[in-house]
Formats: structure tokens, sequence, C-alpha cells
């Protein structure tokens, strides 16, 4: 409610409430006062009718609803009369308690604060890689890692299209503690540019294409290549003459057969002709430096098992 940029909207979704309860109420407490015609049958026993017949003789029976069954209603409607004035729910009046589920999330998160704030100062002034070799850290950094990084990375942190892959030693950024808590404290922005206008034509770009597979020596076209080798010079300035990347720029390496967005040829030649961006949220404001610590540490160890079970 509080997101309404017009006052209007607070006053509407007030009348409704207000006028769909009052026609609640209303409509049962009319049903409630119908009056019922009294016959009776071919036996003489008085029955219960609505006044409606057809059919030579069909007549509608009246069989009202129980008034302990009528009460519940009425008691429902008081209650929600109740409700809406203790809690929020009318437009953007706050209620009487003055609660709200911010304030609510903001209570639990303090609570937290002051159950687990010690154990996460406690691994926050230990080396990451010694964080990574405690069970107990290990067990905290995966609950961390299935709710705020299991979404795009998956469950097993193996990524998806665009998404990299956390337990594998590929890493665009560099794989060290420090810096993959400066990603998650801070967030990465990478970005390839279109390349189509510095490589050339589509024929150009399918050399190109070509000759990147063959530095990882993938399935490709070897005269294709040779073409693309002086054209991958536009590429060179990030990705190395080599093409096996820069960390400082966030570059992949193109030597190895490990891709963000696929290996094939199409898919190449559409990452050069329209380039590519990737966003990786920062969480310093959202989870704070010493959850990060135990979340860096726990990535950190999907990708070196050995060494963790060496600290053990």
């Amino acid at each position: 409610m509080a997101d309404f940029t017009s006052e209007f909207w607070s006053i509407y979704i007030i009348v409704l409430t207000v006028l769909g309860i009052a026609g609640c109420a209303l409509l049962l407490y009319s049903q409630s006062r119908v009056k019922i015609t009294l016959e009776r049958d071919a036996n003489g026993h008085v029955i219960e009718t609505t006044g409606h017949s057809w059919d030579e003789g069909l007549t509608e029976l009246n069989n009202p609803m129980p008034r302990w069954w009528m009460w519940l209603f009425y008691i429902t409607i008081v209650f929600g009369v109740v409700y809406l004035i203790l809690y929020p729910g009318l437009g953007n009046l706050p209620g009487t308690l003055g609660w709200n589920s911010i304030g609510e999330y903001k209570a639990e998160l303090k609570q937290a604060d002051a159950d687990y704030g010690p154990l996460f100062a406690k691994y926050a002034g230990q080396d990451m890689k010694v964080v990574a070799a405690d069970p107990q850290a290990r067990a905290i950094g995966e609950r961390l890692f299935l709710t705020y990084c299991s979404q795009c990375h998956g469950s097993d942190a193996r990524g998806n299209k665009g998404y990299p892959n956390l337990s594998d030693r590929d890493w665009l950024y560099g794989g060290e503690p420090d810096v993959i808590k400066t990603s998650i404290l801070n967030g990465r922005n990478g970005m390839m540019p279109p390349m189509a206008a510095a490589v050339g034509t589509e024929k150009d770009i399918e050399a190109v294409a070509h000759y990147v597979l063959s530095l990882s020596q993938s399935t490709h076209d070897p005269i294709k290549s040779v073409f693309g080798k002086s054209k991958f010079a536009a590429c060179a300035a990030c990705h190395g003459a080599e093409g096996k990347g820069n960390p400082a720029l966030g570059a992949p390496n193109l030597s190895d057969k490990i891709w963000l967005y696929g290996g094939s040829v199409d898919t190449i030649m559409e990452t050069v002709r329209k380039g590519r961006a990737n966003q990786m949220p920062a969480f310093k404001d959202f989870l704070g430096e010493e959850k990060v610590h135990v979340l860096s540490a726990y990535i950190w160890g999907l990708s070196n098992d050995a060494t963790v079970a060496a600290k053990k």
C-alpha cells in the first residue's frame, strides 16, 4: 500500500473494503429475515417452502442454515472489522497497533544478529581457507548459498547458460578467496561490446569464431581459422594474443573448453556480433561482510576440496 503514488488508490481500497464488508453483513441480515410460507403436505404435515411452485405441484422447499451457522458468519464479519482496525489493511492506514511487515522483518533480523552475530564474528577473524575447512562454517555457507546464490548458479553451483560454474577452477576474475569475496560484496558488471564493426564482414566473424575454437582444440574449420587469426587482433586487447583471457578485466580464457554461453560456431558468432552483458548483484549491504566472509569461504571450498581436506 505504501507504494501507491496517489492518495486516490488508498481511498479506493478503503471504500471498496468497507462496502464489501457492509454488503456481506447486509446480505446476511436480509436473508436471515426472510419470511417462510407455511404449507401442508398430503398427510397434513406443515412444510416450509419458498413460495415457488411449478410443473403442476413441484414446490421448492426452504431449508435455512442453522442459526449457529448464521452467527458464525456474523462473527467472521466482526473479526474482519476488528482486524482492520488493529492491523494495516485499509489503504495506507497503519492500524492502531502500528504493526507492519517491514518492522517485523527488521525485528527478526535484529534477533538473528543477536543470536548468530557472535558466531559470524568469530569466523570473520579467521582466514577464509581455515573457515572453508570448518564443518560448521561450511554448513552455514551452504545454507547461505542455497538461499541467495542457487537461483542463478544452481543448487549444485554448476551454473547455467550465462551464469558461471562455481565448482570448477575456471574464474573470470580469479579464484582466490579474497577475489571471490570482493565479487560477492561489490558485485560485477561484465560486458563484452559488440565487435561486428571491428571484425568486419559476416565471413570475417565466422572466421574469427573458427579461430577461437581452434585455440581450445575444439572442432573447427582449419582454413577459416587461418583467416580468422588476423581478425582476432580486434579481440586480443581483452582476451590476449593467445586468447588466455585477462582476470583484471573479467575477460574469459578462450583457450580452454569452458564456455559461459556455449561453444558452437553460431553462439560464438552471436557473441562477437552482438556482445554480451552480465551483472552480478552486490550483497554487501544486504548480507554484510561477516556473512559474505563465510559464504566466500564455502564457494572457494567447492573447487578446492583437496586443499580443504588437507586442512581438516
